[in-house]
């Protein structure tokens, strides 16, 4: 028999290009997390501000180099107050300014965090004696600076004539620069009455306040006409 020697497929070498491999996203920024409120220091990144001094009033914009000149000058400091305005909004304030700005803002955010409302309630005769009254009546003002709601029921006592909406209306008078009704006196059963109590907002304080202003304005105005008319 004959025999062929087939000799091997010589073996060449593949050389293949490819682009090299990346488990890397594409970079991004990162959200801009919320500024804490206090000092920027004297490191500003922006070249124009806008600035506003200590007392509210807009200075205009200016190049960062004149406000931090105004700031060495009057002793004060320059704090962030809206970075994505065109230019960004600096203020000058003193550092008491600052402390009581981040109080604020502190208290705003613990109030604001409250997710239920509080309502407390307090019960008595209306035959209840004064002391106890005033006892009574402290409390729920101290309730009220609280911002609780407070819930007052009466129940008549026997052989007692005492009016109890009036009462109510009396126990509200002793707070009446803070409180006002939520839900107005209201007989709910036979002998028995209640109102509902809360705290002023703040417009409402203000237009009490307001009230009270030109109250004692008036009283003073008929003081001084009655002293004159008595000296004629």
């Amino acid at each position: 028999p004959l025999w062929m020697v087939v000799p091997e497929p010589r073996k060449t070498n593949v050389f293949a290009f490819t682009q090299p491999f990346c488990t890397a996203e594409k970079s991004h920024k990162e959200p801009k997390t919320k500024t804490v409120f206090g000092s920027a220091g004297r490191r500003i990144p922006y070249r124009i501000l806008h600035v506003i001094n200590q007392d509210g009033e807009s200075l205009g914009n200016m190049h960062r180099a004149e406000a931090l000149r105004l700031m060495d000058e009057h002793d004060l400091k320059l704090v962030l107050l809206r970075e994505n305005a065109e230019p960004p909004v600096y203020k000058l304030m003193t550092g008491q300014q600052i402390h009581e700005e981040q109080l604020k803002r502190a208290e705003k955010k613990k109030a604001s965090s409250k997710t239920a409302l509080v309502q407390k309630e307090l019960s008595f005769s209306s035959a209840i004696a004064k002391n106890d009254l005033e006892t009574k009546t402290k409390q729920i003002t101290h309730w009220i600076e609280k911002k609780y709601h407070v819930k007052v029921t009466v129940r008549q006592a026997k052989d007692s004539n005492t009016d109890m909406f009036m009462l109510f209306d009396q126990i509200l008078e002793t707070m009446s620069d803070k409180a006002t009704y939520l839900s107005k006196p209201k007989a709910i059963k036979e002998g028995t009455s209640t109102c509902i109590l809360r705290h002023m907002s703040d417009k409402e304080l203000k237009a009490y306040q307001k009230m009270e202003k030109q109250k004692n304005s008036t009283v003073k105005t008929d003081e001084n006409e009655d002293q004159k008319s008595n000296e004629l």
